[in-house]
């Protein structure tokens, strides 16, 4: 059956994790399936930060193949032939009633999805592809996860081997760091990628790193965590801003494209990152990362953050009892040690384990295929 368009819905909630994952899917999607797609999003200055080219003032706009069309004021202007064969409400955003009206009156109807955030939890398994009639049509839901009861996880075909390829070419990676601003004794020292949510408790970290006995460099995005950066340079941390106190070199980083913070990940020795999307990357960069979950009402987050932890944190050797303590402190998790001048060594003494189990696991989820194939093949047996 073909299906030779689709459109996504995307609003914006968590800054760059919503556009973040509907900007891969899109491209992915028109790049390597060859389906149209439009991209519908309401902020399209937080997509800029991601993707430069995007234009703020533009109602609608081609980016790398994608139309990208500003979503806003458009109920009750669409008619049949402006609907997709597909149409994607990521995360259970209401998209437009009149182009739902207009859903509704094509013959075949397009395949309705609503995708769904990323959690390890089991229920999962037994909610992925169910049905619910709307407005005269079938909706269905579609989870990404960590099994082959899932949808997977969002993957580039050619993402593993761009990854082998610069990580085993040290001119290539020196190359990119030095393109960053990194000096020749930042590169040698222990690198680490920092975002995170405001709340994380990143002053303690940065004290941690400053008295310990191995040099670090912590590369973060400018905005993020910005008092605890700006107090630890003395100055506004923005992008530029380099400070060295103790053991640490703090280097403030301008937003960088998807691509390259893919290398970011992959250049760094351990990552600290957040949300969904840089989440799954930093899973796909084979590296020692810890996760910031988006916080939740009566901390249902902890619970998704234990639900992956499970998951995760276990090898042949049984649970990586270090990583465990250092996620749930990173994410405020009552009852746990919260002293990161111990936790931070832990973590590094457990260094070796931590990262042949990433490897690991990003075997494991290599083989549950990759979101944007299962999403396309899911949609062809569901009209």
């Amino acid at each position: 059956m073909t299906l030779a368009s689709l459109a996504i819905f995307c609003k914006v909630v968590d800054n760059y994790g919503d556009i973040g994952i509907c900007w891969r899917l899109a491209r992915q999607l028109q790049c390597e399936h060859g389906v149209a797609v439009t991209l519908w999003v309401d902020d399209l200055a937080s997509f800029q930060r991601i993707c430069p080219e995007i234009e703020l003032a533009a109602d609608s706009q081609l980016a790398q193949g994608v139309t990208v069309r500003h979503w806003r004021d458009q109920d009750g202007a669409f008619k049949p032939d402006d609907i997709s064969d597909i149409v994607i409400e990521f995360f259970a955003c209401d998209i437009p009633p009149g182009y739902i009206a207009a859903m509704a009156q094509c013959q075949p109807q397009p395949v309705w999805l609503n995708l769904e955030g990323l959690t390890a939890e089991e229920w999962v398994e037994g909610c992925h592809g169910l049905t619910s009639p709307r407005h005269g049509m079938i909706k269905h839901f579609f989870f990404p996860g960590f099994t082959a009861k899932t949808g997977g996880l969002l993957r580039e075909s050619a993402l593993e081997r761009q990854r082998q390829a610069f990580q085993a070419d040290q001119h290539q990676m020196t190359a990119f760091l030095a393109r960053l601003g990194l000096t020749p004794e930042e590169r040698d020292s222990l690198k680490v990628s920092l975002f995170c949510y405001p709340h994380a408790p990143v002053g303690e970290l940065l004290a941690a790193w400053q008295d310990g006995r191995e040099k670090v460099t912590c590369l973060v995005p400018e905005g993020v965590a910005f008092d605890a950066v700006s107090a630890f340079i003395g100055a506004d941390g923005v992008a530029g801003r380099v400070a060295t106190r103790g053991a640490l070199t703090v280097r403030v980083l301008p937003f960088v494209p998807q691509d390259d913070y893919d290398r970011l990940l992959w250049a760094c020795d351990i990552n600290f990152v957040r949300g969904e999307d840089s989440f799954v990357r930093a899973q796909w960069a084979g590296r020692p990362f810890v996760w910031h979950i988006y916080p939740q009402d009566e901390n249902l987050h902890h619970v998704k953050l234990r639900a992956f932890l499970q998951r995760y944190a276990q090898d042949g050797d049984g649970a990586l009892a270090s990583l465990v303590q250092a996620a749930e402190a990173w994410n405020g998790v009552p009852g746990q040690p919260q002293d990161w001048r111990q936790l931070w060594p832990a973590l590094l003494a457990d260094r070796v384990r931590i990262a042949a189990r990433a490897v690991q696991w990003q075997q494991q989820m290599l083989a549950h295929g990759d979101l944007a194939g299962n999403l396309l093949a899911f949609a062809r047996t569901s009209r």
